[in-house]
């Protein structure tokens, strides 16, 4: 469950000016404020029901979006990348060439 929720807190990060305002309040109560449905649902005067339902149809469109533009993928690979290169550098024996391989690497994400 932890996984998940920082995964839709990163989806949600990326992709939170593509949603309406309702879906990116509900999100944010849930995910960051860590409201409760029925918290939710008293908020906004609505079923509890209908909270969820708005939040996993939001989560099922998060996917979406990350299946088509692929930024949290791209900023995971990013940071592998950066990782990488910086072990490299800091080894004695790092060749130029490995150095260049990562940062080319790097400049292919974009």
């Amino acid at each position: 469950m932890l996984e998940k929720a920082l995964r839709m807190n990163y989806l949600f990060d990326f992709y939170q000016s593509l949603l309406t305002e309702k879906q990116s309040k509900y999100m944010s109560l849930y995910y960051l404020d860590d409201l409760s449905l029925g918290e939710i649902a008293e908020e906004f005067e609505i079923s509890r029901q209908a909270v969820y339902d708005n939040i996993k149809r939001t989560e099922s469109l998060l996917e979406e979006y990350e299946t088509k533009l692929s930024l949290l993928g791209k900023f995971e690979q990013r940071n592998e990348l950066l990782a990488s290169l910086k072990m490299t550098v800091q080894q004695k024996e790092a060749t130029p060439e490995e150095i260049i391989a990562l940062i080319e690497s790097l400049e292919k994400l974009e």
